[in-house]
């Protein structure tokens, strides 16, 4: 808490106790305004926290908060309802005792919602078990049922809870929940029959008409409309713009399934509430006679089956009453206002019974059942949450209000006795002297309402069972005459002038602790009789309603002992409650709502400053602030102002008491400012606290300069350390690691060598254990020599010699090899290069190994044509029409006689050949009249065309010279389709001049080409001979 002292001026105090004008209430609710301001909606009081209701979701109750609280001391952070909850489970767990949470504040301001916080709180952070687990879930939705059924909107809050709880939970020796039980007190019955304007019934009805299947609505004769139910429609609100009905059903639905409650009696429930709003609808009228009697007949059907009754027992118990006088029982029929009355009450009683059902049967799944486990850990500690209605003012208070508020004086007796017991047991442990607090001591109040035979409730018990006709007035009379002179109430014939103008007729006035309450008379006999008709007793005793069975005893029929009445029964409850109070260590949280209309960030200081005041907030504050204001252990304060003086900074290492009264000391505290008791420091003045925490605040500069340089340097040397022996570490450990390889690889490498030589040796013999490891690295280096170096080409003929093991193997392998490799190469081919390969295997066909020349030629690429195209004559193309030429080469033509070189162009097409001298077609040879074609063997470029001498077109065989001979030989053989046609001689070619006559070209060898006429007639060719056979 010290850690925001410095943000006192802008944040106000977290403490009230440290308030410097602490008798101020403007000063107190301006600290209340300037943090809720901050939105820091709790502040303590001491040990009490005070919280101001938001009205809207802070992101301050998520998980992560609640482990900032767990186990952390109770002043150490900011206020918060979490850190009430663990200092009390801590508490209890440690001390071994029993504690409980006070939680009080009026509608609106946040109660119920405080004590799901606390229940939450326990639910995440206990431990727990699959079992613990059910209990838990069973703790949590407990909440939706009681809130359905116990819950309503008023003007003041939507969901104000209209019945006071005390909740027990049950903790084993670990901590963890393993039960529960749940005390209520004083349900707002009235509410069922009557609302105010701008208020709503309990919301179980509105979630059981929004929410309920239509088949269920049918069954029990429902419709889906609030407006047509005669309980549901006094306060004209039956919709609620903050209030989701339909989703709260299911929520009510799915919460008692967990909690343990079986179809049948879910049905029975279901029935009751249903029962209530057809109650509602019985109408009255007057019959011929002018008796009284029921006009809705489809209601009464409906009620006589949903309470499981007989439908003409009920109508006879509803228009008539059952009278006893002198030991004689008479019927007698009732008035109009006595039936109307007798209905209310009847519904009003159905309802309160089955909603005490309700806790009872809460409370039987919540029960913790292992007697075996708790007679073996020893007896379990309890967690009580008392979510109790605060001090109500309304315009017209009755006699709830009075019961409320009669509660309320009670509990601030009970609080300012605890708060003074605990003041006084903690000076006295720690050997301050204790000084006697002067406060308002509310016990007269108490008195006035609660004393045998002379008190409030005597006067009121005793006014409603005497003999007569007693009434309200009646009552009110007798009240003056009994507490006339008592200083706390007033009436209009007790008051003087001035106050009479305040208090009606029919009012009275008590001046409670908290401020003056007017209450109106009317109504309080007949809320404290609760008065419902024997004869409505006796049908309901006789319902086949399993709940309502339970909740009508045949034995109130029977018995002639008068019940108790509200009052008294209150009154009994509320002492069995302070009872339980006092047997635990108590804490409280005091509840705030900062304005009416349920605005978030709206602060109305009027309505601020009339809670603080009926809370009881100034009183408690004073009270606390008697003595000291601030108090803490020597270790914490030592811990957090050590640093102020140079004989205690930065360790002290003597007693802790030694310590302290040096620091302060040093800090100059003068003696009336403080006393030191046996483990903890009082400080009187709460300026002497803020003079301290701003000279650490000036100090802190210094100390985290310090802080930082020792840090770094503890920092850097840690560091280098931590390196170092990483680096021994990590060298120690590769050291290690590679002798222990290199070991492994010697090891290793020995083993090979002796199965390799072993193998070796062995090498010729059949596979062997001695020879295996020798053949398989054979076999593999054959393989890994393949994968490294294949062939690279499909001329590459290069190929590893195999084991002996693997000839057949490398055989396959081979072929596959080269087979995949010519796949590959044709693949990639294109088709101008596939033309190229497919003549030049021609040319190798028909040249290779039988002319000189051809080996030359394998390298020269074949052209589609010698010629270009200029070179073409047109009137040639012309000539030849729809034959394209598809090569021409240029060529030397020998005549028949006299052998005169003449140059002609030979142009092939694609059926015939034709030479050409400039613009005339000399010669046409038809590839059909083709006979065959002549070559020598040597490097000459002599071809001889033959053709059929008995052709009269063709003049005799043709004899050409050419350089790309094999080229043009090739393109003619094959376009000729004469491949097989192509003679290649060794010494000399015949052909024919003419008909009937030959010719001899002679072929010789010789240094270089030369062409002449022989002396025989022959044509002599003389040609290198490049590759000699």
């Amino acid at each position: 808490m010290e850690s925001t002292l410095t943000a006192r001026d802008r944040v106000g105090v977290q403490d009230f106790v440290l308030l410097e004008n602490y008798t101020s209430e403007a000063a107190f609710i301006e600290n209340l305004r300037r943090r809720f301001g901050e939105k820091l909606i709790y502040t303590y009081i001491g040990s009490v926290l005070v919280s101001v209701n938001p009205y809207k979701d802070l992101e301050i109750y998520s998980k992560a908060h609640m482990e900032r609280y767990r186990g952390v001391s109770f002043y150490e952070i900011s206020p918060h309802i979490y850190a009430v909850s663990d200092n009390t489970y801590r508490a209890m767990r440690t001390e071994r005792r029993d504690q409980c949470i006070l939680i009080s504040g009026e509608s609106g301001a946040g109660k119920t919602e405080a004590s799901k916080k606390i229940l939450q709180y326990y639910a995440t952070t206990c431990p727990v078990t699959d079992h613990m687990s059910t209990i838990r879930d069973r703790l949590l939705q407990s909440n939706p049922v009681l809130e359905a059924f116990g819950n309503a909107k008023t003007l003041r809050n939507d969901n104000s809870s209209r019945f006071g709880k005390y909740m027990d939970v049950q903790f084993d020796f670990r901590g963890a929940p393993i039960g529960g039980h749940i005390l209520n007190y004083l349900l707002e019955k009235s509410r069922v029959v009557h609302q105010n304007h701008g208020e709503r019934n309990f919301h179980i009805f509105y979630q059981l008409l929004e929410g309920g299947e239509q088949d269920q609505l049918s069954k029990l004769g429902l419709e889906r409309n609030a407006q047509k139910y005669h309980y549901l429609v006094k306060g004209c609100c039956p919709r609620v713009s903050s209030i989701n009905d339909k989703s709260d059903w299911k929520t009510v639905r799915k919460a008692l399934t967990v909690i343990g409650f079986h179809e049948e009696e879910v049905e029975d429930l279901l029935n009751i509430i249903a029962s209530v709003l057809h109650l509602g609808n019985t109408q009255f009228g007057e019959g011929e006679d002018g008796e009284t009697q029921i006009t809705t007949e489809s209601h009464l059907t409906y009620l006589s089956k949903l309470l499981g009754v007989d439908g003409p027992a009920l109508r006879e118990a509803l228009t008539h009453k059952k009278l006893t006088a002198k030991g004689e029982e008479m019927i007698g029929p009732l008035s109009f206002e006595q039936a109307v009355a007798a209905r209310d009450a009847l519904a009003k009683a159905v309802y309160g019974r089955a909603f005490t059902w309700l806790v009872a049967k809460i409370n039987q799944s919540l029960a913790f059942k292992d007697e075996v486990y708790n007679s073996s850990k020893g007896s379990s500690s309890v967690i009580g949450l008392l979510d109790i209605y605060g001090f109500e003012v309304f315009q017209h208070n009755s006699f709830e209000q009075f019961c409320i508020n009669y509660c309320n004086e009670k509990l601030q007796q009970l609080f300012i006795k605890l708060t003074l017991k605990s003041e006084q047991e903690e000076y006295e442990a720690e050997g301050i002297t204790w000084e006697p607090v002067k406060y308002f001591d509310n016990k007269i109040i108490c008195d006035l309402v609660e004393e045998k035979h002379k008190g409030f409730i005597s006067i009121l018990d005793e006014e409603c069972l005497r003999p007569g006709e007693p009434s309200d007035i009646s009552f009110l009379e007798k009240l003056e005459d009994t507490l006339g002179g008592h200083a706390h109430f007033v009436t209009h014939k007790l008051a003087n002038g001035k106050t009479r103008k305040a208090v009606g007729r029919e009012e009275f006035r008590l001046i409670h602790y908290a401020g003056e309450v007017n209450y109106t008379v009317n109504g309080f006999l007949d809320k404290n009789t609760d008065l419902l008709y024997r004869n409505l007793k006796e049908v309901i005793c006789q319902s086949d309603n399993q709940i309502l069975s339970q909740c009508f005893h045949r034995e109130e029929v029977t018995t002639q002992k008068r019940p108790e009445t509200a009052a008294t029964q209150f009154k009994n409850s509320l002492a069995k409650l302070i009872e339980i109070l006092m047997s635990k260590e108590p804490s409280y949280v005091r509840c705030i709502k900062p304005n009416d209309a349920k605005q978030s960030g709206r602060f109305d200081e009027a309505l601020v400053r009339h809670q603080v005041k009926y809370l009881g907030l100034m009183e408690n504050l004073r009270v606390r602030r008697a003595g000291f204001a601030y108090r803490r252990r020597y270790e914490a304060f030592l811990q957090r102002y050590k640093s102020l003086c140079p004989g205690t900074w930065p360790n002290w290492q003597g007693r802790l008491a030694d310590g302290v009264a040096t620091l302060v000391q040093h800090l100059g505290y003068k003696a009336e400012e403080y006393k030191l008791g046996k483990t903890k420091i009082f400080i009187r003045f709460p300026k002497t606290l803020f003079t301290t925490e701003d000279a650490l605040e000036a100090r802190r500069p210094a100390l985290a300069l310090t802080l930082q340089t020792s840090w770094r340097g503890y920092r850097e040397r840690a560091k280098y350390h931590r390196i170092r022996n990483a680096v021994l570490v990590i060298q120690s450990a590769w050291r290690g690691m590679k002798s222990r390889r290199k070991a492994r690889r010697r090891r290793h490498a020995a083993e090979i060598i002796r199965k390799f030589i072993k193998g070796f040796i062995y090498r010729h013999y059949e596979r062997c254990p001695e020879n295996e490891y020798f053949l398989d690295h054979q076999r593999f280096s054959f393989l890994m020599t393949l994968v490294r170096n294949p062939p690279k080409s499909v001329l590459d003929k290069s190929w590893p010699v195999p084991p002996p093991s693997l000839t057949e193997a490398s055989e396959h392998l081979c072929r596959l090899c080269m087979q995949n490799m010519m796949r590959a190469y044709c693949r990639r081919i294109q088709p101008e290069w596939k033309k190229q390969m497919e003549q030049k295997v021609v040319a190798s066909q028909i040249f290779q190994d039988q002319k000189d020349s051809y080996p030359q030629s394998v390298p020269k690429l074949f052209v589609a044509s010698r010629l270009d195209s200029e070179e073409f004559n047109l009137k040639v193309i012309q000539t030849l029409g729809n034959d394209k030429v598809k090569y021409g080469v240029a060529v030397t033509k020998y005549d028949r006689r006299g052998y005169k070189a003449r140059p002609r162009q030979l142009l092939l097409t694609s059926s015939f050949a034709v030479l050409v001298a400039e613009a005339k077609l000399k010669q046409r040879i038809d590839y059909t009249a083709l006979r065959s074609i002549s070559v020598s063997s040597l490097t000459d470029g002599f071809m001889v065309l033959h053709v059929p001498s008995e052709d009269n077109k063709q003049k005799s065989d043709v004899v050409l010279q050419c350089d790309h001979v094999i080229e043009v030989v090739t393109k003619l053989a094959t376009m000729a389709d004469k491949k097989n046609k192509v003679n290649i001689s060794q010494d000399s070619i015949k052909f024919a001049v003419a008909r009937g006559k030959e010719a001899v070209i002679d072929f010789t060898s010789g240094p270089e080409l030369k062409v002449a006429k022989g002396k025989k007639g022959h044509l002599l060719v003389t040609a290198p001979q490049l590759n000699p056979r």
